[in-house]
């Protein structure tokens, strides 16, 4: 194929890249979920706090559930144990999502370019790539850092709390770009 048609073809897609998401479902259901087997595991006083479903230009991407453990403020998520399930409604790379995620990390400060190379190696080498109905579950534990499920198997670890922090605010810290879904997923949360 020549190289201007497959930029031409490419156009649209770098452009899905720069447009906001939107989260949707932001009602509180009546009987919250059910914790998966690895958010018990990890956190067996955990509660449900909210789930959204977040869209892109309509289509579904994921939805999202929040378990929350004892005492836990919205305000000073990063200083509390939470889970994080995220179930894919497409098929999604993982070199996609570490780089995404990398991304939304840096709207919370400046990462130096050696913490970009080693956030970024790091998720790499834990992440893998995601199909609809798949399951990827994250665990924030505030002074060890982050663990990883994938439909229940664990894939890993990062064990830099710095990380974690970071990760997790990319649906929960105030700078991120999905005020929304924060929103849903802290629903039943305390402020």
């Amino acid at each position: 194929m020549p190289t201007t048609r497959r930029t031409l073809l490419a156009a649209p897609l770098l452009l899905l890249n720069s447009l906001p998401a939107q989260a949707s479902n932001l009602t509180t259901p009546l009987n919250p979920p059910t914790p998966w087997p690895e958010v018990v595991a990890s956190l067996p006083q955990a509660s449900w706090s909210g789930s959204a479903q977040l869209r892109f230009l309509g289509m579904s991407i994921y939805q999202a559930q929040l378990w929350v453990g004892a005492g836990f403020r919205a305000r000073d998520y990063g200083q509390f144990a939470l889970a994080l399930s995220l179930t894919y409604q497409r098929r999604v790379s993982a070199q996609a999502m570490a780089e995404r995620s990398l991304d939304e990390m840096q709207r919370q400060t400046t990462l130096s370019a050696a913490q970009q190379a080693d956030w970024l190696a790091a998720m790499q080498a834990v992440f893998v790539d995601v199909a609809a109905n798949d399951r990827l579950t994250g665990v924030h534990l505030p002074d060890q850092g982050a663990r990883f499920w994938l439909n229940g198997r664990r894939l890993g670890e990062v064990a830099d709390p710095l990380f974690s922090r970071r990760f997790f605010g990319i649906w929960l810290d105030t700078t991120t770009s999905q005020p929304d879904l924060r929103a849903a997923l802290l629903a039943a949360a305390p402020a």
